[in-house]
């Protein structure tokens, strides 16, 4: 199914040419730094490389906390995340063994017992090997009804451009002269063994500012891609646009969604060989079709003849009623203030809707039933995240997990309508969580807004402000920041003596979609005041102080860290900022930025800059301040999020006479790509923490 929201990255690095505008541009001295893979740039990434290497892996805690963390990720004892295709559980694995992965199956039966032969499908490190590229595997669509042919998605080093190629599930084989699509940001979806939904870079002109494609063609097998016939195309200015189809019972729906920006869209359906615009808001989330109604998330109200649908709501709307110019609209779900809907996946005949309250989750099965939606709460642990981890589109059954900050994750099968969930795989506990505790609060931010916050120590906790403390949030785009084990962090910060501290800020999706709509573009300011007012709040009740306290954040959240050092340096010791936006200047020309701008505006609208300006951190370092000594985490394969960013900044301080640690992989995207990769960074990133908070 093709996703709204935006992949993680891969290898292709496209820099935007500069936009017109009215706005006064600044003159950057670091400008050059953009270009990726330059003798100059690479020089400068090795020696900035070469210099926190020195430091922070002559820490004494870093080896142990390197080895620890391998040990935990190439642990056998992990639950093997399932996914459900016909009869057989899909499961992608890495361990010392299998550094770049296997890719696997095994019958349901077998995945349901304690050690399941698992058969090999396809050895990442294998691939990797005989055909010289390091490959990562990101996903796979499968053929239906049978699942014996798939399109597997292959990046090199871990981004958003996959290469994809067509793969015999039964001779576990790549098929000869089968369907391949070159690299790039593209998907792929299956209507029959002979044709495939493809949207990707079809050549000049097909995809989007932002970076993605904006053209969909039907596919038959044995005619070149570049002939086929096009169903759909966009405007260069859209976000991007994608088709895919969805088996129920009844029939096959083949849809295609124009993603005018990143949170609205138009809705299409093919009918009788023509596309069919469906009318729902722009602003509504489809989420899949079950006894011939559409599901739709309500993003704002949504006013029909008589009767309004409150936001944050769940509705269903009858297809065929809609096909005739009528709406028939029903609620399934209706959030209360504190609550919101998170997830939302389809099995044969139940819509399973995951519900936040006081972000705490819940999950419930709906059934339609002679007109109406029957509603029935899945008997699933509380006081924690429940996560739906798959569904089966084949029969009603699925798998969902349950954690919190201090209990590992335990799966949980469900074999049927309203049986009850089945605990099948439970992950060991990697630290003593019997000394901790975990404790809510509330920070007044500075317009009054009540922002929760939860906290985990120790029991005995002292309020002498001595306590290093790591805060952490992240701030946008409708994502939730939700409690959860770690393992990395019990052992290499709790059993040390830290505490760490999750701050659910506006802008994600804990308590609905004015959660984060309020804070979008000229109120943005309001993300970094709720995030200094649970800082400020940690240390006037003394939990800390702010030679003890340290934040991290990543992507958007590496904004946010950004922000706060820049405004308030004087609440922080230590900050890691990983893969981050900081030159909100020209973050909209910088590989995907253009398609964030509904979040944050439009820098080249003068109108608009004048409020981006002020929070922009890479326009806000000035001389003579106290900033912490700021950690800097990139990747030069990140195609989402310009490691430039990274780069500009560190080099600003530097040329300020700041002191900061910068460290950029060559490898892993807008993530890693290796567990080997992600112990190396949490082993250097803790060992900063500890030197600079402790």
């Amino acid at each position: 199914m093709y996703c709204r929201y935006i992949q993680f990255v891969a290898t292709v690095f496209l820099v935007f040419p500069a936009v017109h505008s009215s706005a006064q541009e600044e003159p950057d001295p670091y400008e050059w730094l953009e270009t990726v893979e330059g003798e100059r740039q690479l020089a400068w990434v090795r020696q900035h490389n070469e210099a926190t290497l020195a430091v922070l892996e002559k820490h004494p805690q870093f080896q142990k906390l390197f080895e620890k963390n391998l040990e935990v990720y190439n642990s056998v004892d992990r639950i093997p995340r399932p996914q459900i295709r016909g009869e057989y559980i899909y499961n992608f694995w890495q361990d010392a063994q299998h550094e770049r992965g296997l890719w696997r199956k095994v019958k349901i039966s077998s995945y349901l017992q304690a050690t399941p032969p698992w058969e090999v499908v396809l050895d990442l490190d294998s691939l990797s090997k005989v055909e010289g590229v390091k490959w990562t595997y990101e996903w796979a669509t499968f053929l239906q009804p049978g699942y014996d042919r798939c399109m597997i998605a292959l990046s090199r080093g871990g981004g958003d451009a996959v290469v994809q190629r067509e793969y015999d599930l039964r001779l576990k084989q790549f098929v000869p002269d089968g369907f391949v699509v070159s690299e790039a940001k593209s998907g792929t979806s299956w209507v029959n063994e002979n044709t495939l939904i493809v949207e990707t870079d079809f050549g000049p002109g097909t995809m989007t500012k932002a970076g993605y494609p904006r053209v969909v063609k039907l596919w038959r097998r044995g005619s070149p891609l570049e002939k086929a016939p096009k169903i759909f195309e966009g405007d260069s200015t859209d976000n991007g646009a994608g088709g895919y189809t969805i088996n129920v019972p009844e029939r096959q729906f083949l849809f295609v969604e124009q993603q005018l920006t990143f949170f609205t869209s138009r809705l299409f359906s093919m009918e009788n060989g023509a596309l069919v615009r469906l009318d729902i808001p722009n602003d509504a989330s489809f989420r899949g079709v079950l006894e011939g109604q559409l599901l739709v998330l309500l993003k704002s109200a949504w006013t029909s003849g008589p009767d309004t649908f409150q936001q944050g709501s769940l509705v269903s709307v009858d297809y065929h009623d809609l096909l005739r110019g009528i709406r028939t609209i029903r609620t399934i779900f209706k959030p209360t203030d504190k609550s919101n809907i998170r997830d939302v996946q389809c099995t044969k005949s139940l819509a399973l809707v995951n519900v936040l309250d006081n972000i705490s989750g819940e999950l419930y099965e709906y059934s339609f039933l002679n007109g109406t939606w029957a509603r029935k709460r899945v008997r699933a642990p509380e006081f924690g995240t429940v996560n739906l981890v798959n569904a089966d589109e084949d029969a009603d059954r699925y798998f969902f997990d349950f954690t919190n900050f201090l209990i590992p994750s335990s799966l949980y099968w469900v074999s049927g309508k309203g049986a009850i969930p089945l605990v099948v795989k439970s992950e060991p506990a990697f630290f003593d969580a019997g000394s901790f505790t975990v404790t809510q609060h509330a920070a007044r931010s500075k317009d009054g807004t009540e922002v929760p916050y939860f906290l985990v120590a120790k029991r005995n906790l002292v309020r002498n402000g001595q306590t290093p403390v790591v805060l952490t949030g992240y701030g946008g785009f409708e994502i939730p920041m939700l409690p959860s084990y770690s393992a990395t962090r019990g052992y290499s910060w709790l059993e040390k003596g830290g505490a760490f501290v999750l701050a659910n800020i506006r802008g994600g999706g804990e308590f609905g979609p004015m959660w984060h709509q309020s804070v979008l573009k000229e109120n943005r300011q309001k993300v970094y005041d709720d995030f200094i007012a649970v800082a400020e709040d940690l240390i006037t009740s003394k939990v800390t102080s702010p030679k003890h306290l340290g934040i991290i954040g990543s992507s958007n959240g590496g904004l946010l860290v950004g922000v706060a050092i820049t405004q308030r340096p004087d609440l922080f010791g230590a900050a890691v900022c990983w893969v981050p936006l900081l030159d909100m200047r020209r973050y909209s020309r910088l590989l995907a930025g253009a398609s964030w701008m509904d979040e944050y505006g439009d820098p080249d609208k003068p109108e608009e800059w004048a409020f981006i300006r002020k929070y922009s951190p890479y326009h806000n370092l000035f001389p003579g301040r106290n900033y912490p000594p700021v950690f800097f985490i990139t990747n030069m394969r990140d195609d989402r999020v310009h490691p430039a960013h990274a780069r500009k900044m560190a080099a600003k301080m530097e040329g300020m006479g700041y002191k900061d640690y910068y460290y950029e992989d060559i490898e892993g995207g807008h993530g890693t790509a290796t567990n080997k990769q992600l112990a190396f960074m949490y082993a250097m990133v803790y060992a900063y923490f500890m030197k600079e908070l402790q």
